[in-house]
């Protein structure tokens, strides 16, 4: 009997460092680990130890004999991945080394390295947690986020039925308690605190700010209401307080999404979910009012290339197989032949399906191109074109969702490269084009450091290289020595930000709102209002 990944991996590779026998891959150190889906764990060579489930963040790691059954398939899927890629090494070759956290050298006992991190979401929290689990030196780690609550990705990017996959959330909380972590929420970089007053304070800045922008079509239309960037359409049903008071037009039967990724999964699963599995996760309250009201029975996901090159991972779409009352199909016949991957299977299985009266669906549709969005005075069709066969078509629809991904935005005195949207870097390092050296003190990690690539767990080691580089810098001298402490920063902050909150407000709002969650049986209810957050904030503040 085996182990087996299921569908919400993180893929922080937490289980590869502590399995004895190297039987979880791809690891961090080999080159499919930056594009695999998801990890696996081989069935000939685990041991059932159980480690790996002992210390996976997010509960992803099951036994084999206890697959639900729509779990099953996970253990086809963990073995095919060993089939496509037979092990060439020796057993442990490819156990990585213990983080960098976690190195046995000498303490430097010298006074604490300072750093400011600009961001709350998983590479925020993974920079800290590498700098302040370190033996070998001591560090003090300040937190700033614009927004009254912490979590960036996990809380307003992740699916609210994906809730096992929130769950990574509880490290996050660890980091936050350790000592020199200090959090000042409510603060916005380049509007209270400028960069260069950042490096007064710190030996260096670590810009985690995620992606905050969206790409584009580039098509007549693709701003008539009706139409939105899927970044909007999560960050909405998420209850981000920059998009809590947005409303999208739900009265028509049809909506296409345009893109096969995760999020246009996502977004398609949320259109057709029943309101009453809905109201189970934290969904915000504003979304759950809109959405059970909503006429939408039927969303179309649109490809432009073939089904080979669907951009969802294996397991989102075995996870639409799992909604009751949803049919989902494909749009077209599948070819399959004999070594196709189980993506390819799925797809093929969904082609040959037909429609079951009184169903809503989901259909999937490859092989066309988005061309316009038709309507007078909102949307009322998209145009597409075959991108094979040139035809053109028009599918009547009242809402279109771009989800062809997210982009980085410019960060006011860092260079920033336009046709990626990331900020100029060498293995986190911020660098002069001009120059090609780096910028003193200044380092990048998450989206805006690769783009928006990867899931939740890929942050780990993505910031744990922008610490490697930071710490190596300091070793070696180059990094400007603060002019004031930490402690001299938090008084500038109170003096300018007085209304800002603290760690401390911050477990108080997550009590606050888990709390209201149990009485209703739900994960959490979120706030949504940044004065609510605040109130409830000196509330808390008042019983302490």
């Amino acid at each position: 009997m085996s182990y087996v990944i299921t569908q919400n991996c993180c893929n922080d590779a937490t289980c590869v460092a502590v399995c004895p026998v190297d039987c979880i891959h791809p690891t961090p150190g080999e080159r499919e680990y930056h594009t695999t889906e998801m990890l696996y764990i081989d069935p000939d060579t685990c041991i059932d130890c159980g480690a790996c489930a002992d210390v996976c963040p997010v509960d992803a790691i099951a036994a084999a004999d206890s697959l639900r059954p729509d779990q099953q398939p996970y253990r086809d899927l963990n073995a095919e991945y060993f089939a496509r890629h037979p092990r060439t090494a020796a057993p442990g070759a490819h156990v990585q080394p213990l983080p960098l956290s976690l190195a046995t050298a000498g303490r430097d006992d010298a006074a604490p390295l300072c750093v400011a991190v600009v961001g709350s979401g998983p590479s925020a929290f993974y920079a800290a947690e590498e700098l302040l689990a370190r033996r070998d030196i001591a560090a003090e780690v300040t937190v700033l986020e614009r927004l009254p609550v912490a979590g960036g990705l996990v809380r307003f990017g992740v699916a609210p039925d994906h809730w096992r996959t929130k769950t990574v959330d509880r490290v996050f909380a660890r980091t936050a308690r350790r000592d020199g972590f200090t959090m000042h929420l409510g603060i916005e970089v380049g509007r209270d605190v400028t960069v260069a007053e950042l490096l007064e304070h710190h030996h260096a800045v670590i810009h985690a700010s995620g992606a905050a922008g969206d790409r584009r079509l580039g098509i007549p239309g693709e701003d008539l209401p009706g139409s939105h960037s899927a970044r909007e359409f999560v960050a909405w049903y998420n209850g981000h307080p920059d998009h809590a008071d947005r409303t999208f037009d739900l009265s028509a039967r049809r909506a296409v999404v345009i893109g096969t990724g995760n999020v246009a999964l996502d977004i398609a699963r949320i259109l057709v979910t029943d309101n009453a599995t809905l109201a189970a996760t934290d969904m915000a309250d504003h979304a759950l009012t809109a959405l059970a009201d909503s006429a939408v029975d039927e969303v179309v996901v649109l490809g432009r290339r073939g089904p080979e090159s669907a951009a969802c991972t294996t397991p989102e779409l075995l996870a639409l197989d799992s909604l009751p009352g949803v049919d989902v199909l494909v749009d077209g016949p599948v070819a399959v032949t004999a070594g196709d991957p189980m993506k390819t299977r799925v797809l093929a299985e969904y082609a040959r399906r037909r429609p079951t009266p009184g169903n809503k669906r989901i259909v999937l549709r490859f092989g066309y191109t988005p061309v316009s969005v038709d309507g007078v005075e909102r949307a009322e069709a998209l145009g597409v074109r075959g991108t094979e066969t040139g035809v053109s078509e028009t599918i009547p629809c009242g809402l279109v969702i771009r989800a062809v991904g997210y982009r980085g935005l410019p960060i006011a005195g860092l260079p920033f490269d336009e046709t990626t949207g990331t900020v100029t870097h060498a293995a986190g390092r911020v660098i002069d084009p001009d120059s090609g050296e780096p910028v003193p003190g200044q380092y990048v990690a998450g989206w805006i450091k690769r783009g928006a690539t990867g899931v939740i767990g890929t942050n780990r080691h993505c910031a744990a290289e922008t610490v490697a580089a930071l710490v190596e810098d300091h070793r070696h001298g180059r990094l400007p020595a603060p002019v004031a402490g930490t402690a001299e920063f938090a008084g500038l902050l109170r003096e300018r930000c007085p209304e800002a909150l603290s760690g401390a407000d911050w477990r108080a709002i997550d009590r606050y709102e888990r709390r209201r969650g149990q009485e209703s049986g739900r994960p959490r209810v979120k706030i949504v209002d940044r004065v609510q957050a605040a109130l409830v904030a000196a509330a808390d503040r008042g019983e302490r």
